[in-house]
């Protein structure tokens, strides 16, 4: 019978640990998340961000390979 009693204590000790630690991860974070939700963002955008891409030569010769390597392969 005590059990059940130390059960039930047990789970809401767990579920009273599992909203404070919830209380203080939207304290800190709340403005972000909801600033994420309504789709306005802290950062610049992804398109104002410079990107280099290099890219293979356009007329790229091809490899001669020995009839040794390709029987190899």
């Amino acid at each position: 019978m005590m059990i059940a009693a130390l059960g039930t204590l047990v789970f809401l000790a767990t579920l009273w640990l599992l909203v404070v630690v919830g209380a203080a991860v939207l304290e800190e974070s709340g403005a972000k998340i909801a600033a994420a939700l309504k789709g306005k963002l802290d950062r610049p955008s992804i398109a104002s961000v410079r990107v280099r891409v290099r890219t293979r030569p356009r007329f790229q010769q091809p490899v001669r390979v020995s009839a040794t390597w390709r029987a190899a392969a």
